[in-house]
């Protein structure tokens, strides 16, 4: 998908779309924001093949967003020496789908980090489209 040159003019940086992602965060509920732990925030341009790999897609602009780590679930107080659970928000991908959709970049950052956030908590994708469906 191509993206107007005036929207991309004023497209946010990854600096401004990792503050959005930030607001979000600070917004959830306490007993939420208290489980995250130490969650690395990380926002690129795009996913790489390895990722993209792991989720059964072929094309960068295909994922939005991913989480990488263990549901909280899973984990042990015995854990030692793993990497750091990590919600990666992939900027590219996020503006064109922002200006397909028409809405705010914002709105789409918000949407794309709860359900990152989803699955750090154990949710699978299907939970988290029924719980959107049943919102709605």
């Amino acid at each position: 998908m191509r993206i107007d040159e005036s929207f991309a003019a004023r497209a946010p940086d990854a600096d401004a779309m990792e503050a959005m992602a930030r607001r979000s965060l600070d917004g959830l509920p306490l007993e939420f924001r208290e489980q995250m732990g130490n969650v690395v925030l990380r926002v690129e341009e795009y996913a790489d093949a390895e990722s993209l790999n792991a989720v059964g897609l072929t094309h960068p602009m295909q994922l939005s967003g991913l989480y990488t780590g263990r549901p909280i679930e899973t984990k042990s107080v015995s854990d030692f020496g793993t990497l750091p659970d990590i919600i990666h928000l992939y900027r590219q991908p996020i503006l064109a789908e922002a200006a397909q959709r028409r809405i705010s970049v914002e709105q789409l950052v918000h949407h794309v980090l709860i359900h990152e956030v989803g699955h750090h908590f154990g949710f699978s994708d299907a939970d988290m489209h029924a719980l959107e469906d049943s919102a709605d």
